[in-house]
């Protein structure tokens, strides 16, 4: 008489050592989970099913190992359970008894072997972090350089604006000055400014330097004014007496005020 559990039973593979299809020697043991569901094939159709699966299990786990290297192992250890159940089943199909899964439990290499994987595995890392710090230099240098070129257009723009906005500022200032002097006595006040910046730019001389350079007739404050003026003349305009006159007379008051014109008028005297 013949006894079943229709329950689903547990029972533990062994350890077994098993070669992958790159010649590593490793040990493995798993977790079979069996059901029976025809009790009169389990009874008759082979002498002890759970033992006979237990067999194929082991039979099974060592050929679909041999197809895979020793890295695809631990990474595909789902599909090796699945590929496992699936050719146990095909295989007892007339024992009247099924694999509802079947788990790896551990798999263990030899000492050399896992040193040598820790190795590989460092070395993946420093070269992911090799690889993640250059990409970051790189970035940064792009960066930096993208930077100053934007800087460098920037700066350029700026430049050029500010040169039109100069030039702008002087085309108009020289149109005011034309308006100006083409006004009723505009003419005048010309001659009357540049004899008096003449005169201002040997007194600036006298306050700022001890070497000072003044012209060959400097108590000669008439023929100053005329030399001035008669460098408008040659410019196009006319010299009014009136305003030589008026322009004259400034001079002298400003030679008054500085020491160094006034004591070369008085020697010239």
């Amino acid at each position: 008489m013949y006894r079943h559990s229709l329950k689903e039973e547990v029972y533990q593979i062994s350890s077994q050592m098993a070669i992958t299809k790159d010649n590593v020697t490793i040990n493995l043991d798993g977790v079979l989970y069996l059901k029976i569901t025809d009790p009169y094939k389990a009874s008759y159709g082979v002498g002890d099913p759970v033992e006979a699966m237990k067999q194929l299990a082991q039979t099974t786990m060592r050929s679909e190992l041999g197809k895979l290297t020793l890295d695809r192992t631990f990474e595909e250890r789902e599909t090796l359970n699945n590929a496992i159940v699936d050719a146990i089943n095909e295989a007892a199909t007339e024992w009247g008894i099924k694999c509802m899964r079947y788990e790896i439990r551990d798999i263990t290499t030899p000492t050399n072997i896992k040193k040598a994987m820790e190795l590989q595995a460092e070395a993946e890392r420093q070269k992911r972090a090799d690889i993640l710090t250059s990409e970051g230099k790189k970035q940064a240098d792009i960066n930096l350089a993208e930077g100053y070129r934007q800087s460098s257009i920037l700066k350029a723009e700026g430049e050029a604006k500010a040169i039109i906005t100069k030039a702008n500022a002087t085309g108009e200032g020289i149109r005011l000055l034309r308006l100006s002097i083409l006004e009723e006595g505009g003419d005048d006040a010309v001659k009357l400014r540049l004899a008096e910046k003449y005169i201002d730019a040997f007194n600036g001389m006298a306050k700022k330097n001890n070497t000072m350079i003044v012209p060959s007739e400097s108590g000669n404050v008439a023929g100053t004014v005329a030399q001035a003026l008669g460098v408008y003349s040659q410019m196009g305009g006319g010299v009014n007496k009136e305003a030589a006159t008026k322009a004259t007379k400034n001079v002298k008051t400003a030679q008054f005020n500085d020491p160094i014109l006034d004591s070369s008028a008085t020697e010239e005297e």
